[in-house]
């Protein structure tokens, strides 16, 4: 966690110091979003739906897993999705095309992992609107796009937004940057179309949901994974037996790698926990453990490593499983005209 997440928990008078700062950033934020409401700022629109999925919060909450549950979801259902997403991390500021093989450094770690789980288009760019487009023209047959994060980004008017908020961080001292970790006010929550909590199974009753309005938007969703995969022999999987008795390390550069290593110790492994920042550029000096017989890590983490991976290398490959409402709520909308256009902001 870096120095300043711990004082956006509560208020500390770090953040209290920075409180008029944020004031400022509202101010900001609320005139831009307004200035695209009325037309002032000209938002993309496209000729297919657009599902947003953001947060509004800093960090991660489990959105990459949830658009690649919106998309294996939407195919079942006949659509023909599409992803858009920033490339956090990545060089490439102009629309680009991302494949199972793309470098991360490149075009981003996210970007990778959902073109290698999804099974469809991937295009990353700053501008989405743009990137969108390059993606339609790409494949025409598209049908939906789903953008990987943009709640904020109102550049591209769309006909869907959820927002995913963690359980485990809530919404901190509820105070906006930089005092703070929120991107925008909790006001701001109701009014996206759903609010999926990411909860793990033992907090289902966790105090942050407290600040989620109630409604038929509101979800829950756990995450799901059981079997390991080896970085140097993908197709090679193994369950959490395979390292009962072993030397094992686990890495997580994640924004919550707390999240990581409780769900090992709930599938019975016993590990050392080694937190690395989010989006962290793995080298194989960084698995330099000493005595070791295996190396686990999340399955983000395991697209930067693959190039120096040995045999003692596995990813754990996780899941969103959300209610059975969030699939409802989503065919309800783009079955309906009046919200299927792309002309929500």
């Amino acid at each position: 966690m870096a120095w300043i997440e711990r004082h956006w928990q509560s208020v500390t008078p770090v953040s209290a110091l920075l409180y008029p700062a944020s004031l400022v950033f509202g101010a900001v934020t609320a005139a831009r979003r307004a200035a695209y409401r009325a037309g002032i700022l000209a938002a993309s629109g496209l000729p297919v739906p657009v599902i947003v999925v953001g947060n509004i919060t800093v960090g991660g909450t489990g959105k990459t897993p949830l658009v690649l549950w919106l998309a294996h979801f939407l195919r079942r259902r006949g659509r023909t999705p599409g992803i858009v997403s920033r490339g956090y991390g990545g060089k490439e500021g102009a629309p680009r095309r991302v494949l199972p093989d793309s470098d991360p450094v490149v075009v981003g770690d996210e970007a990778v992992l959902l073109a290698r789980r999804s099974g469809g288009e991937v295009w990353v760019g700053a501008d989405r609107a743009a990137a969108a487009r390059a993606l339609l023209a790409a494949q025409p047959g598209c049908d939906v796009v789903v953008s990987d994060d943009g709640l904020q980004h109102y550049a591209l008017e769309r006909s869907i937004e959820i927002a995913v908020v963690e359980a485990e961080r809530g919404f901190g001292n509820g105070w906006l940057l930089p005092a703070g970790p929120l991107r925008e006010p909790l006001s701001r929550l109701a009014g996206v179309d759903a609010v999926v909590l990411n909860q793990e199974a033992h907090v289902a009753a966790h105090p942050s949901g407290s600040g989620v309005p109630a409604g038929p938007g509101r979800c829950a969703m756990r995450m799901e994974g059981h079997q390991f995969s080896s970085l140097r022999h993908p197709d090679r999987r193994v369950g959490p037996e395979f390292f009962r008795g072993k030397r094992v390390h686990a890495v997580a550069g994640t924004a919550s790698p707390g999240r990581f290593f409780r769900y090992l110790q709930g599938m019975g492994l016993y590990f050392t926990p080694h937190a690395f920042p989010d989006h962290h550029p793995f080298a194989a000096r960084d698995f330099a453990f000493g005595e070791s017989d295996a190396v686990v890590m999340t399955e983000k983490d395991g697209v930067k490593c693959r190039r120096f991976a040995d045999e003692s290398h596995w990813e754990l490959a996780v899941d969103a499983v959300p209610d059975a409402s969030l699939g409802e709520l989503v065919m309800r909308k783009l079955g309906n005209p009046n919200s299927a256009t792309g002309k929500r902001k």
